[in-house]
């Protein structure tokens, strides 16, 4: 009787979970504008602590992410607008398998400022 009911629930969860939302879609025309991001005056390091960038980066440790010193060690200048683009979109697979998370309040500017402070801990 047990098994029967945990499998009843496993499959109750199983469907729930891979089951799509009933949302209904909004016709271009009809959508509200997408607001950009706002910049900001604030330097890198400074966006970066108004964030949730150190739950899981360190300058020179490395936590759940990379250190800062470990992305600067990796890449270079030529590399601030696919950073940055990481900041703003997440991303996953680099590092190992716990994804960044997305941060898309944040503006290109203000992740290409993010993305200079990083590599400026080079070692």
């Amino acid at each position: 009787m047990k098994n029967l009911f945990l499998a009843g629930t496993l499959g109750l969860l199983i469907f729930s979970c891979s089951k799509k939302e009933n949302t209904a879609e909004v016709a271009s025309s009809d959508a509200a504008p997408v607001s950009a991001p706002a910049k900001s005056n604030l330097s890198g390091d400074q966006i970066i602590e108004t964030l949730d960038c150190s739950g899981c980066h360190a300058v020179n440790e490395r936590m759940i992410g990379p250190s800062y010193q470990e992305i600067a060690g990796k890449y270079s200048e030529k590399d601030i607008d696919l950073l940055a683009s990481k900041i703003i979109e997440g991303g996953s697979g680099v590092w190992g398998g716990v994804p960044m998370a997305a941060h898309p309040q944040v503006s290109k500017e203000d992740a290409k400022k993010m993305v200079e402070y990083i590599l400026s801990q080079k070692k």
